[in-house]
């Protein structure tokens, strides 16, 4: 009965242990997201997260105004990548980002959690 007993509990445990990665660890998809980037703030209660928000246009009017949009809500973990984008508030900017399963408390509210980003024109290769 013994031997079934931790059998069963290394089973529960590798299970439990599984789901637990695949939920929260494990990377869904990843790519990239261009856009303006219009909101950028640190918030939360118990813990601080960077929060985000680009606004990915797929119809732009002659003066260059977004006319069919839609917004890409994210999380940043990384205080150098918050920073970054701190300083790039209200450009057109590039962002890689890896999708998780589901979120934790304190990796942010979003399963997008955006690792680099770079401003648009320098990602097509054109001069400043």
């Amino acid at each position: 009965m013994r031997k079934f007993l931790t059998r069963l509990l290394v089973i529960l445990v590798l299970l439990i242990g599984s789901y637990v990665y695949w939920k929260y660890y494990y990377t869904y998809s990843e790519g990239y997201r261009a856009g303006l980037l219009q909101k950028f703030s640190s918030k939360g209660s118990l813990f601080k997260t960077y929060e985000g928000e680009i606004i990915l246009s797929s119809v732009q009017s002659a003066n260059n105004i977004a006319l069919a949009s839609e917004k890409f809500f994210f999380s940043v973990t990384e205080e150098e990548v918050a920073n970054k984008i701190e300083r790039l508030q209200g450009e057109n900017v590039v962002v890689h980002y890896t999708q998780k399963n589901a979120t934790l408390l304190w990796r942010g509210e979003t399963p997008y959690l955006v690792d680099s980003v770079i401003p648009s024109h320098i990602f097509k290769g054109e001069k400043q």
